[in-house]
């Protein structure tokens, strides 16, 4: 799919026409990719499902304290939302004059992404998408992922949770409740967001629990193989040793969904849990998890809910 100057207005409808196709995708290892540019030369992509509409940008109004990087507020539709310049965030340097909007949602939150133009939508499989962790470079940090074009070009994936938390600040952490119990306890999670590893594993430790982590969902999916090879050579029970296994949605290598997927299709997991805890929060993604086996899913990031939603599950 193309975005031209035209297609921009419709956006929002031309966006929601994919969502029962984007739906069919749980389970597949592949995602869809909104392609931008922030006037650089280089290309970047987000996920489809994060990205409500692209507007022309409107009318940005400046307010005292804005953190760096936030241009303003905008009202759309009734909505009043914070405006982040990307260009500004990638230390790029920023156009004189954005004429283009990306409106994302980002769990329960709302706000819009001033970018020099959109390309289109491109469909790419998880396996040829590899992470940037520890990359060194200025923009590094805020880059989850690389992916490649069929022509070579290289698409910077952005990692959203990190530019939000370099703008307005990590969410903090709450009066999680300890949770009492005379087994050890311990939940295997992965994630790809160094922000979202660092505040499950608060959660965690607030809880007093044990975990595993892992990166990706390859990663995970290895590692949990062989705790269930290890378990059943002893002839022991894989759920004593895990107790919940939780999950992001869309990770380099293998997503969230096909790694349920794989939970679930083996027997030696059966009892353990599987909570998705995504950012991808809307009633399209929730499907996709229950298509796949999801027992549990929770938006980012809210520790209370997420330490609630695990506690019972911890036997």
């Amino acid at each position: 799919m193309t975005y031209t100057e035209d297609m921009v207005a419709n956006s929002q409808d031309n966006l929601l026409d994919h969502v029962d196709a984007r739906t069919n995708l749980a389970g597949t290892n592949k995602m869809e990719i909104l392609l931008f540019s922030l006037g650089s030369g280089e290309k970047f992509g987000i996920n489809v499902f994060k990205v409500k509409e692209v507007s022309n940008a409107g009318k940005i109004t400046r307010t005292p304290n804005m953190p760096n990087g936030v241009d303003g507020i905008i009202s759309l539709r009734g909505h009043v939302m914070p405006v982040l310049n990307l260009a500004k965030f990638m230390n790029l340097e920023p156009a004189e004059k954005h004429q283009t909007m990306m409106v994302a949602e980002y769990s329960t939150h709302t706000l819009g992404f001033l970018v020099e133009s959109v390309d289109r939508i491109i469909r790419v499989d998880w396996d040829k998408v590899r992470a940037t962790e520890g990359m060194l470079s200025d923009k590094g940090a805020l880059i989850t992922a690389i992916t490649e074009l069929p022509d070579g070009t290289l698409v910077s994936i952005l990692d959203v949770e990190q530019i939000l938390a370099n703008a307005f600040g990590e969410d903090v952490v709450g009066n999680v409740e300890r949770v009492e119990s005379e087994h050890n306890l311990s939940i295997f999670f992965v994630d790809d967001s160094m922000v979202a590893r660092r505040k499950i594993a608060e959660v965690l430790d607030k809880m007093g629990v044990k975990y595993i982590q892992a990166t990706n969902g390859n990663e995970a999916w290895e590692r949990l193989r062989a705790m269930a090879d290890t378990a059943q050579a002893g002839g022991a029970s894989l759920h004593d040793q895990i107790q919940v296994i939780l999950t992001d949605a869309e990770m380099p290598e293998m997503d969230g969904y096909v790694l349920t997927q794989n939970i679930k299709a083996d027997r030696r997991f059966d009892g353990i849990p599987v909570v998705m805890h995504s950012s991808l929060s809307s009633d399209a993604n929730r499907a996709m998890g229950q298509r796949v086996g999801v027992d549990y899913y929770v938006s980012k990031f809210d520790s209370i809910v997420l330490s609630s939603t695990l506690r019972p599950l911890l036997t």
